[in-house]
């Protein structure tokens, strides 16, 4: 059931995700074209794959989504839904630094795929659950 509250906070939600997908893409420019860096990932077991805008955009569209999800379902079901979503997504947001880390060719790569982590979480944590 959708009620006015939910229809008011679409836009900035909407908003949010969007300032986070930009925002990451916004650190594979600067590193990539600008900096000259090959930002490159190993996955486990897996051969060695290069991070381009579009695997940045989806990751981040990703994230943000599954975080706006989890914030109405915590909306509807937690006592403080904003403290319990901004707890969790700072544990995710730091658990999602294990790929870049681990998996990153080189510090240059490590460095651009760790800092598009954090700035796209770091929107999420700032802009999502506002009004």
């Amino acid at each position: 059931m959708t009620t006015a509250t939910d229809r008011s906070t679409l836009p900035a939600r909407a908003g949010a995700v969007a300032a986070a997908v930009l925002a990451a893409l916004a650190v594979w420019v600067l590193a990539v074209p600008v900096l000259g860096a090959a930002p490159a990932a190993v996955p486990i077991g897996g051969p060695v794959q290069e991070v381009g805008p579009v695997a940045v955009a989806a990751g981040s569209l990703c994230a943000g989504l599954s975080g706006w999800a989890l914030l109405a379902v915590l909306e509807r079901r937690a006592a403080r839904p904003r403290r319990s979503w901004t707890a969790v997504a700072i544990i995710v947001l730091v658990l999602s630094l294990v790929t870049p880390l681990l998996g990153g060719v080189g510090s240059a790569a490590t460095v651009t795929l760790a800092a598009m982590h954090v700035v796209a979480g770091g929107v999420l944590i700032a802009l999502l659950p506002r009004r």
